[in-house]
């Protein structure tokens, strides 16, 4: 599987875990739809969940005059899978490529506005993680 797709399955498996508090496992099989699993969707899915409550503080320090539970579902569930990405695995994908890849997958699965806010939030997350 690409990373692109296992990004792609990734957050689709976080908004149904987001939504209805699906076991991780389930949530990832359920998206899989009968095909192999991967590595990097894995990796993805668990460590955004392991390490929600410091990449949801990270984020809450990035936005201006929103709240985590005011995003939309898409953009919530993006930005954590982006940063984690950011956080855990810079040193495999460079930062600039997450970024790319965080924003592409907003201008399919979010609104009209999605990738340009996607795009402002995460850039401050990285320039937050390069200067500590």
């Amino acid at each position: 599987m690409k990373r692109r797709t296992a990004r792609e399955k990734a957050l689709q498996a976080l908004f149904q875990i987001d939504v209805s508090n699906s076991e991780p496992a389930l949530a990832i099989e359920h998206v899989l739809e009968g095909e192999a699993g991967d590595e990097y969707l894995n990796k993805l899915v668990l460590g955004v969940v392991e390490n929600k409550t410091e990449i949801d503080k990270l984020i809450m320090g990035s936005l201006e005059k929103w709240s985590m539970d005011r995003l939309a579902t898409v953009d919530r569930n993006l930005l954590r899978l982006a940063t984690y990405e950011l956080i855990y695995i810079r040193n495999e994908v460079p930062e600039n490529v997450i970024l790319d890849e965080a924003i592409e997958i907003a201008k399919i699965y979010g609104d009209d506005q999605s990738s340009k806010f996607i795009n402002g939030v995460l850039s401050k997350v990285k320039q937050k993680l390069l200067n500590d």
